[in-house]
């Protein structure tokens, strides 16, 4: 019993912090090490990225009839453009795909640490604060995703790709990229929940296939019971950022990661002192 809540609880955090631009593996780390469930640490290492599947069904979902390109809703343009978006976030998602598969495994051995990770932190906590008051008094160029160029693409399929580090927050490397090159705040937010569908499923596939798709019935409840709550939890995050951005800027969210980055710093290094 004890399992399954701390599993809720990892799921909450998962569904929370993967689209608000705070980096869910972060979190899921910090958490993780506190809580630590009486399951492998194979399969934790799994689980933290799989459960990555609720969270983006919940973009499926909330934005299925935009996502749709055979929507009987939609006019012969509408379809193309759908189309044409399609493209976009696949051109986009190049670079983290040839990344992620090559050097998936080197990334996590080496930079799946809390120190790594709390660098990462504050580094992009520091790029938030730095682009938002940098763009304080500028109109952004781009309004629309159909605005985006093949340049522009690319710039954001790089950020992406930085991602792959923990703690960088792929949201939140995607959303600065696109910020830096004048993209609006609501255009890049939704424009980074497109495409996390390819680079989520990507990276959650790649996990379970060098896992070796062989669960205990223990195993299997436990990463449904957080993905489940994973999809229920980032529903109302991702209502709640669309809200937030058209009043406020990204900068409480710099300010949040560079607290939490210390934070992590301060709890290493008193326990390298205690060890």
């Amino acid at each position: 019993m004890l399992d399954v809540i701390k599993v809720i609880i990892l799921g909450i955090v998962e569904g929370i912090t993967e689209w608000l631009p705070v980096s869910s593996t972060g979190h899921l780390i910090l958490v993780g090490d506190i809580l630590k469930p009486d399951l492998s640490d194979a399969f934790m290492e799994m689980f933290n990225v799989v459960i990555q599947l609720g969270a983006i069904m919940a973009v499926v979902v909330l934005y299925f009839h935009k996502l749709n390109p055979f929507s009987p809703r939609k006019t012969q343009k509408q379809k193309m453009l759908t189309w044409q978006m399609w493209i976009k976030v696949l051109i986009a998602s190049v670079p983290a795909g040839i990344v992620g598969v090559l050097f998936n495994d080197y990334l996590d051995a080496v930079f799946y640490k809390p120190l790594p990770v709390a660098v990462m932190l504050i580094v992009y906590g520091v790029l938030f604060i730095v682009v938002e008051n940098r763009n304080k008094h500028q109109r952004p160029k781009v309004t629309k995703i159909s605005e985006l160029s093949v340049q522009m693409l690319l710039w954001i399929g790089v950020f992406q790709m930085l991602a792959l580090i923990p703690g960088t927050s792929r949201s939140g490397a995607t959303i600065v990229g696109a910020l830096m090159i004048g993209i609006s705040r609501s255009t890049a937010a939704e424009f980074t929940f497109f495409l996390a569908i390819p680079a989520m499923f990507g990276a959650s596939l790649l996990k379970l296939v060098n896992f070796g798709l062989s669960f205990t019935a223990k195993e299997a409840g436990m990463l449904a019971l957080g993905c489940l709550v994973s999809f229920g939890l980032s529903v109302v995050a991702i209502k709640f950022l669309m809200g937030y951005i058209k009043q406020h800027d990204f900068k409480i969210f710099g300010y949040y990661r560079i607290a939490l980055g210390a934070i992590i710093i301060i709890v290493s290094l008193v326990q390298l002192i205690i060890a």
